[in-house]
C-alpha cells in the first residue's frame, strides 16, 4: 500500500476518533460492541440485494445504490474503530492476509474456480 493510502486510513481513523470523542461515546465503543455493530451494519448492507439475481449496478436503483454506499461506509467506520481500539494496523493486516491467501489460493491452481482451498486435492 502506498503512503497516500496509509495517510487516508490515518485521516479516516482520526475522523472517527473525533466524531466519537465529541459525543463522549468512547465508553460505549468497546471492542465487543464495535464487533457487534460491524456485524449488524454488514447485515444491513445485504438488504438492497435481497431477491436480486446478481446485484450488479443495473439491478440497483439509485436509492438502493445510495443505501449500499451508506451501509458500506457504516461497515468501514466500525471496522476502523475496532482496529483502532485493538491497535490493529489495517494496512499491514491487509497485506499480511493477502500474502496468506496467495499461499492458500495460488493463481495457477485456482484461476476460474470458486471452491474453498480445503476442497482442492
Amino acid at each position: 500500500m502506498n503512503e497516500h493510502a496509509v495517510d487516508i486510513l490515518t485521516e479516516l481513523r482520526d475522523l472517527v476518533r473525533e466524531f466519537v470523542r465529541e459525543r463522549d461515546w468512547e465508553k460505549f465503543h468497546t471492542p465487543k460492541n464495535l464487533a457487534v455493530s460491524l456485524s449488524v451494519e454488514a447485515a444491513e448492507l445485504l438488504e438492497p440485494f435481497q431477491w436480486l439475481a446478481t446485484g450488479e449496478n443495473g439491478e440497483l436503483s439509485a436509492a438502493k445504490l445510495d443505501h449500499v454506499r451508506h451501509e458500506a461506509a457504516d461497515v468501514f467506520i466500525y471496522l476502523i474503530g475496532l482496529a483502532d481500539r485493538l491497535d490493529i494496523d489495517l494496512s499491514s493486516a491487509v497485506r499480511e492476509k493477502i500474502a496468506m491467501n496467495r499461499a492458500k489460493y495460488p493463481a495457477e491452481k485456482v484461476r476460474g474456480d470458486a471452491r474453498k482451498y480445503t476442497d482442492y486435492d
